[in-house]
């Protein structure tokens, strides 16, 4: 029985003209993202260039030829091919042609050349493009990976940084740079990159796509004056409420993850998936991040987070309108709650800034939340941010469902008695 009636919602909201409007959104929204997404360029010896996926494939070849260990004996090799590239007439001219041949030629070590700019950085917050062009083999010690943790020392001991983290907060950031597994293993990985560059995009727009959907399940019998009969037949307050977040959860579950696995689909069958097992540490993004995972471990984190963070504004959606009744209010929550924090941003406040990291909308970007930190102290104990957003919006989630059953079930009995 409540099988049928969750086939009947479904089908239901996707009949309606915005339910079609929705998909055809959402098909946009994949052929967009994955467009940019694939828009990756290679630059020819000539100083031409070269687009898409053939570009990726050339890309990835001279990439993997510096495939393995960063090590002290890989960053010598690259500062004397970069050297050596700097001392040819090119790279000597002015123009945009002979900066573009000078590209070609370093291409493929231009990750492990963003590393050393990293590795040898004067201060933790200071980046500067050209360091590496003044480095000599005889200045990669194999002391570089102790850079790291010293500028987060020196940082963390800044009068005007240091003050937004408890003495135990320091001691957390610290330890977790200690423990990083060393040395890094280095290898093509745009497919990644490029994956998750435009994921939150992904995310967040699915997210408000799905609200919308589910915004007039509970709203609908009002609207059309049939909730008399709505709540009269036999399981009406009972398994047709069920079946109406059940079906609200099937939709968010099968929308959202057909959406992010054609799109991973795509990147990555592109691309090229190469460099899943390494850590996200070895590339520029990932350097500064204080948790341990590979590509292919954040990607999953970040998919989780944004099924978890679209379930969670669905089911709020749900719960809005059937308190409401009221569609329009219903679907404006989500977008509240993830614009909210783009109206703070301004304030400068440690602690408003910790009660930002820990909103809803963080779920759906969690490809950023990685490289911040938020971190919290709960008594004793310092926890990172990302439990805490997986544990509380897990939870409430699980809470909206019986309390969407409670006050929808129960608005039939307000009405009969007013």
């Amino acid at each position: 029985m409540e099988k049928t009636i969750i086939w009947y919602e479904i089908k239901k909201v996707f009949s309606q003209r915005g339910g079609k409007i929705a998909l055809f959104l959402l098909a946009g929204l994949l052929a967009l993202c994955s467009y940019f997404a694939l828009d990756i360029s290679y630059v020819n010896p000539d100083g031409s260039k070269l687009y898409g996926v053939e570009a990726a494939r050339r890309l990835r070849e001279e990439k993997r030829a510096w495939a393995g260990e960063v090590d002290a004996e890989t960053l010598r090799r690259v500062v004397e091919e970069n050297n050596r590239i700097l001392s040819m007439p090119e790279a000597q001219g002015d123009t945009v042609l002979e900066s573009e041949i000078t590209y070609s030629r370093r291409q493929g070590f231009d990750d492990l050349r963003d590393l050393l700019n990293e590795f040898y950085a004067k201060g933790f917050r200071e980046y500067d493009y050209y360091l590496a062009d003044h480095l000599s083999p005889d200045q990669v010690t194999e002391d570089f990976y102790e850079n790291r943790v010293k500028l987060l020392r020196e940082w963390l001991a800044d009068e005007d940084s240091g003050t937004d983290f408890t003495e135990k907060e320091k001691a957390y950031l610290v330890e977790h740079y200690e423990d990083l597994d060393i040395p890094l293993r280095y290898d093509y990985a745009d497919g990644w990159g490029r994956l998750m560059e435009y994921m939150p995009s992904i995310c967040m727009v699915t997210a408000y796509i799905l609200a919308y959907l589910v915004a007039s399940m509970f709203s609908c019998e009002y609207g059309l004056k049939a909730d008399s009969v709505f709540f009269s037949s036999a399981y009406g307050r009972n398994r047709a409420i069920r079946g109406k977040i059940a079906a609200g959860a099937a939709i968010v579950t099968l929308v959202y993850w057909g959406i992010v696995l054609l799109y991973t689909g795509v990147v990555l069958g592109c691309l090229g998936a190469d460099g899943a097992d390494c850590q996200i540490q070895a590339y520029f993004a990932g350097w500064k991040s204080l948790y341990h995972l590979t590509n292919l471990q954040e990607y999953l984190l970040v998919a989780a987070g944004g099924y978890i963070g679209s379930l969670f504004f669905s089911l709020l959606t749900m719960y809005v309108s059937a308190r409401t009744k009221n569609a329009v209010a219903a679907v404006m929550v989500p977008i509240f709650l993830t614009f909210l924090p783009s109206f703070l941003g301004g304030i400068q406040a440690s602690l408003l800034d910790r009660v930002m990291g820990l909103l809803p909308d963080r779920l759906l970007d969690l490809h950023l939340e990685v490289r911040l930190f938020h971190i919290y102290q709960i008594g004793g104990t310092v926890v990172s941010a990302l439990p805490l957003l997986f544990g509380i919006y897990l939870t409430l989630s699980a809470l909206l469902a019986p309390e969407i059953y409670r006050v929808y079930g129960g608005s039939f009995r307000r009405n009969r008695a007013g």
